[in-house]
């Protein structure tokens, strides 16, 4: 284990090493390496004797060769026993070297180093003047590839000696008057950190310089030359103002590091005392520290990237890492053959795939088999030819393990996570060799899947069944056996099939295990792994209320990459949010306006952000891609094909993202600005979040992004375009002839008899250069931009008594037109002249002039018409080759009557008057919609024209029928009318209303009675009192008998005459 870097600078350094069983914890100040010991054991055994701060006894074997530790040490605790306090206490198991003396307080070093900070840094100390020998030696650390370590000017301007420091190299130059300058270098890699001592030594005609005190290997220049030495030495640079005759000159690049025990001819430099007695000069020096930073430890490169560092700043070299940013987080490839399809890679063949993107697997190469509207991944393996198994059992069977190409287990598990359908061939073919045992006994074979977990179902049944592909298709040779294999015949049989399940897949190892009998013998064989879709991607949900999403909280270490793809109509939204408790560590990526994407973040230097300024709008409810980066070098975010907005920070940044709060996705800080919108494909390091495992229709999170608009209650009518709310929906009747939430209500006029309406739709007709641009290509027919027609969409309704009329005409400028006409007999043409030819179309044979509502629809692609009137079938017709398929430089439409200025057709003029009189509505030529713009005008001066008396009428024509409308869907809906029952009335009156009402009744119940009682009373009194005067006193019958079947008669007659 290897902890830290740079600790010889002086500064106390915080030491702990923590055992807990195999695990082993080393912590260097606040960097922590883990390890796990070899072995199987939890406890360990050390010798009896511990040292601290070096060996005593350096030959025994078994200890380090390392020479002994000189510095300082304090507070060392072993175990809870202080080994400092019982060496002052002189404790008996304390033992010191002889002759050693022990010091129990941290002095003072004496050669106090110095750090070289700015851009302008330097030091100026004295010399002795004139000497013919120079001795120059000192201690330098550094990062820096260029810097100038020292100068100093010969007396006598006899020339000048300068030791820089390039690629890693001391380099020295000799300068000399008049003569070439000499230079050569020494030492290798001398920037890397570490304390490197040069020691220089010059006389005449002789230059010597020494590297890391090798004595046996100095450097030695002999050339003719003369030494004498000046009097101020330079280190680190040369000052901005010295006019003086020795001045410093160089061209190399003030030095950034630490410098110590500078020494000039054989005398050492006391910092302390040449700056009291002003013997010399220094700017942007610190004093008796060295402030190097290791930046490279640990190392801040991720997935192996190279870590090269300067004074201030670093870089990471990413070459063959297939990774690529300031750190190498960011992945080179795409996560899968779906994502290449998607940006237009349409060829089948190999491509490197990185699964989890900027996470810690490596990516690796697939054969990408694309397809119009799948991308199939093959990943192919060492077990795709059948191998021969023999000698088997179940206690000791044969285990096949699958070793996949070009990736690792958990690289090729991640593609299968991802992926929205996986499949795998397996084949077991048998002779006298059973395979599930099915359906009652144990399996002899199985394959083990992902997680390592074994599986006894073969290809083509279903997951954990126990059976083989024959079982379900019941196509086994023996029907009481799950498996051909399991008849255990003395004939060579198979079982094979897909293996279906992506939660299994992909196979690890195949396991047979009987194939120990005589003449028993099996082959298996395993194809590719087939995978496509990514399940990243078309991971979308919608949020429809104000809410959000929880997620874990985020480690992302020391770099996080955030994407997704987002659309919305909303101004604003928070997209996620992470945090701490008090909000002093946080990331957020919202939208503020329609067109800033804002990604704020906290990470150790105050609240910062980065703001992209799209120069579209972003809430145009299209999909929108994310992208998100911070790092110790930068954020920045990006959206769609746009540039990157990047903010840089400084050198010393140092970025903290420790979050307590879980990860908010859709509002932050749970309340503020939430977003309404859909959010798909969301990845955070590489991980991707399933959002459409936390929907919840309840709390507004709907799975998918289909809002309103697909299973709408009452869908927008008449071709209006359904606009997206996700909690509701509008119907944008923009580009329709009707009105209204549904665009349902129609837009009509009513004409007197001589009124007419003229619509303009151009005022200059089509230049030649628009109409060669649209003859080119014809797919440009739209009249705003000044380009022909091939196609025609018309559409009305109209009701009248009177005849003839010119409903439509649509004039040019040329000799183009068409024209609906109701002639005398009520019957409806058609005439549409494209060039020379005009053609004639009957569009109905009924009398349509019935003061009933009729519908027109007539379209035209082309040579080809389509006419319908009302609900009766529709009609094709073709126009001729030799005719032209344009229309010509479209100028008016009129409605009522034509008053085309120039030659009009005979026939129009014929049916021209009166005119129309009576309604027509619902009037649209493809994009126009001429009294929608009369009635509903959304410019100040309308391009429409009218003349004689034209009022907006419905007219009747086709009203809307609509089903049932819950009160929860319509949106006119206001409350539910009840009808109140007054019950603030007192008991008095309550009293008498039921009074009066049991009155009312008695009385009404009392006239029956009467009524009733009178027809009665005529019946007793016309009846004989005495029986003797009755004329048929004779009859033997009883009278009462013959009286009742003579009345009664008369009663029913009487009531007859009633």
């Amino acid at each position: 284990m290897s902890v830290g870097n740079i600790l010889d600078d002086q500064h106390w350094h915080y030491v702990t090493i923590k055992r807990h069983g195999r695990q082993v914890n080393l912590t260097v100040d606040a960097h922590t390496e883990t390890a796990v010991c070899n072995g199987e054991f939890t406890y360990i055994d050390l010798d009896t004797q511990l040292y601290v701060g070096g060996v005593i006894e350096p030959n025994l074997p078994h200890l380090p060769e390392i020479p002994n530790f000189r510095g300082c040490l304090e507070n060392v605790f072993i175990n809870g026993i202080n080994i400092i306090k019982m060496t002052q206490d002189q404790e008996p198991e304390i033992r010191i070297p002889l002759q050693k003396k022990m010091h129990y307080a941290c002095r003072d070093i004496l050669w106090k180093p110095m750090t070289f900070a700015g851009p302008d840094n330097y030091l100026q100390v004295p010399g002795f003047f004139r000497k013919p020998r120079m001795f120059v030696k000192f201690k330098f650390r550094s990062w820096d590839y260029t810097g100038l370590l020292m100068f100093t000017r010969f007396a006598d301007d006899l020339g000048a000696l300068e030791l820089g420091l390039s690629e890693g190299q001391v380099n020295v130059t000799l300068f000399q008057p008049g003569k070439k300058k000499l230079q050569f270098a020494a030492g290798y890699r001398l920037n890397d950190g570490f304390w490197h001592t040069v020691d220089v030594t010059a006389r005449d005609n002789l230059l010597s310089i020494t590297i890391d005190e090798e004595e046996g290997s100095p450097l030695k220049i002999t050339n003719p030359f003369t030494v004498r030495t000046g009097d101020r030495y330079f280190f680190g640079g040369c000052p901005k103002t010295n006019n003086t005759i020795r001045k410093c000159e160089t061209k190399l690049n003030n030095f950034h590091g630490c410098m110590q025990q500078i020494f000039i001819d054989n005398e050492p430099v006391d910092i302390d005392i040449i700056l009291q007695r002003r013997w010399g000069r220094y700017t942007e020096l610190l004093l008796g520290t060295c402030g190097i930073t290791d930046r490279c430890t640990p190392n801040p490169c991720e997935h192996e990237g190279r870590c090269i560092q300067s004074w201030d700043d670093f870089i990471c070299l990413c070459e063959n890492t297939g990774y690529k940013g300031e750190v190498c987080h960011m992945s080179v490839y795409k996560e899968s053959c779906e994502a290449y399809r998607l940006t237009g890679k349409s060829w089948s063949g190999n491509y490197t795939i990185d699964p989890d993107l900027s996470g810690p697997l490596k990516p690796f190469e697939v054969y990408c088999k694309m397809k119009s509207d799948k991308a199939w991944t093959v990943v192919e393996h060492d077990r795709m030819v059948a191998t021969k198994v023999t000698g088997s059992t179940v206690d000791r069977p044969y285990v096949g393990e699958v070793h996949y190409w070009n990736a690792s287990w958990d690289e090729v598990t991640a593609l299968a996570n991802t992926s929205m359908y996986c499949e795998q061939w397996i084949d077991y073919s048998c002779y006298k060799s059973r395979l599930l045992n099915a359906p009652n006994g144990r399996p002899y074979s199985f394959w083990i899947g992902r997680n390592n977990e074994s599986h006894e179902y073969w290809g083509g049944a279903f997951r954990e069944s126990g059976k083989c592909g024959c079982a379900i298709n019941q196509t086994c040779t023996d029907a009481r056996f799950h498996c051909n294999c399991d008849a255990d015949y003395r004939q060579w049989y198979s079982d094979k099939g897909y293996l279906m399940w992506k939660d299994h897949l992909p196979v690890r190892k195949v396991v047979v295990g009987d194939t120990n009998r005589t003449g028993s013998e099996a082959h298996f064989s395993l194809g590719p792994m087939r995978c496509h879709g990514d399940r990243s991607i078309w991971n979308t949900v919608s949020f429809t209320k104000p809410t959000y999403i929880e997620f874990p909280t985020l480690r992302p270490g020391g770099s996080i990459d955030i994407s997704f793809q987002f659309k919305t109509y909303r101004p604003h939204g928070v997209f996620l949010e992470n945090s701490d408790d008090w909000l002093r560590n946080f990331i957020r990526i919202e939208l503020n306006t329609t067109q800033n994407l804002v990604f704020i973040f906290m990470v150790g230097d105050g609240i910062l952000n980065v703001t992209l300024r799209s120069p579209v709008p972003l809430n145009d409810n299209e999909w929108h891609f994310v992208q998100a980066e911070l790092n110790v070098k930068l954020a920045r975010i990006k959206v769609d094909y746009q540039p990157w907005a990047v903010r840089r920070f400084p050198g010393q940044t140092f970025v903290t993202m420790k979050f307590t709060h879980p990860l908010l996705v859709g509002a932050a800080n749970r309340t503020l600005w939430p977003f309404l919108g859909c959010l798909r494909a969301l990845r955070i390091n590489g991980v991707t979040l399933d959002l459409e495992g936390k929907a919840n229709e309840e709390q507004g999170i709907r799975r998918n992004c289909t809002g309103q608009c697909l299973n709408a209650t009452i869908p927008c009518r008449n071709a209006a375009q359904c606009i997206e709310g996700y909690a509701a929906y509008t119907c944008d009747c923009g580009n329709t002839a009707f009105d209204g939430f549904y665009c349902h209500k129609d837009i009509g006029a009513y004409f007197e008899i001589g009124s007419w309406l003229r619509y303009n739709i151009r005022k200059k007709p089509t230049t030649n250069e628009e109409w060669w641009a649209n003859w080119l290509d014809p797919h440009y027919h739209n009249f705003s931009l000044g380009y022909n027609d091939t196609s025609d969409e018309i559409e009305f309704s109209f009701s009248t008594f009177q005849t003839p009329a010119v409903l439509l005409y649509i004039s040019s400028f040329l000799q183009d037109y068409m024209a609906v006409i109701l002639k005398k007999d009520g019957t409806l043409d058609m005439r549409y002249r494209l060039g020379l030819i005009t053609h004639k179309y009957q569009l109905s044979f009924r009398n349509l002039a019935d003061g009933f509502p009729h519908y027109v629809n007539i379209t035209r692609h082309n040579r080809t018409i389509r006419t319908q009137v009302d609900y009766m079938e529709p009609i094709v017709e073709k126009i001729t080759l030799v005719e032209d398929g344009r229309f010509d430089s479209p100028k008016n439409i009129f409605l009522g009557r034509v008053m085309e200025v120039g030659e009009i057709d005979y026939e129009i003029q014929r049916h021209n008057s009166p005119g129309l009189v009576g309604c027509i509505s619902g009037v649209r030529y493809n994009i126009y919609a001429p009294l929608k713009t009369l009635f509903r005008p959304n410019e100040t001066e309308p391009p429409v024209t009218v003349q004689g008396f034209v009022s907006e009428s419905n007219c009747g024509a086709f009203p809307p029928v609509h089903g049932y409308v819950p009160w929860e869907a319509d949106p006119w809906f206001t409350t539910i009318d009840y009808n109140y029952i007054h019950d603030d009335l007192g008991l008095f009156w309550l009293t008498v209303v039921v009074i009066m009402a049991v009155i009312l009744l008695f009385i009404g119940l009392y006239s029956i009675y009467i009524y009733l009682y009178r027809y009665k009373g005529s019946y007793h009194t016309n009846e004989p009192k005495n029986p003797l005067e009755s004329p048929g006193g004779s009859s033997s019958r009883p009278l009462t008998g013959t009286l009742e079947k003579k009345r009664f008669p008369e009663m029913d007659e009487g009531f007859r005459s009633d």
